[in-house]
């Protein structure tokens, strides 16, 4: 497949392995919060166009994150999924998959700045009660840690990318405690 047979709109500069090593995770602890510092590798790999009930046509990327903490170069966060372009109804999609028995479907638009050369900003969100942009998970993760939504704010430049996103979780007795991830990440 030659990808310049494709339009991934927005999602072009995406395309390739990303890796940080600026990241912070806020995340709950049962005692209070923890503060993570991580690095990570991302990679994007375009896969095509896809047709839905011949009537829909997304242009897709996979994706793998895999995130380790510095303090022991343990892997606590490995993530896959599929970022999407609708092209004709200017939306992009975001469906992503943890091991932990949750997945997620966030939608949303995105502004594609080109005055800045290219620059996207893909901008989604998700949460348990919406009609459309959804999050699923496990009965026990439904019982114990239950995702309540999800928003995603990604930058992509030429050789720069950044995200920041924000998950309330209902954990630990708490009730929407704000879970954040942050990262700037550099193309390989």
């Amino acid at each position: 497949m030659n990808d310049n047979e494709f339009d991934y709109g927005p999602l072009t500069g995406l395309i390739g392995v990303w890796k940080g090593d600026k990241g912070i995770d806020i995340a709950p602890e049962p005692d209070g919060t923890e503060n993570n510092p991580y690095y990570e590798t991302i990679t994007y790999t375009a896969i095509g166009d896809v047709e839905n009930a011949e009537e829909q046509l997304l242009t897709c990327l996979h994706y793998t994150q895999v995130v380790q903490r510095k303090s022991n170069d343990k892997v606590f966060h490995h993530q896959t999924g599929y970022w999407m372009w609708d092209a004709a109804a200017k939306i992009v999609m975001h469906s992503l998959q943890i091991p932990r028995a949750v997945s997620v479907l966030a939608g949303g638009k995105c502004t594609w700045a080109v005055h800045h050369e290219g620059e996207a900003i893909l901008d989604v969100s998700a949460s348990a009660d919406h009609d459309t942009w959804k999050i699923i998970e496990s009965p026990f993760m439904a019982q114990k840690a239950s995702t309540r939504s999800f928003s995603q704010k990604v930058v992509v430049g030429e050789h720069e990318m950044s995200y920041g996103q924000t998950t309330l979780v209902d954990i630990y007795g708490r009730k929407q405690f704000v879970h954040t991830d942050e990262n700037t990440l550099t193309r390989s």
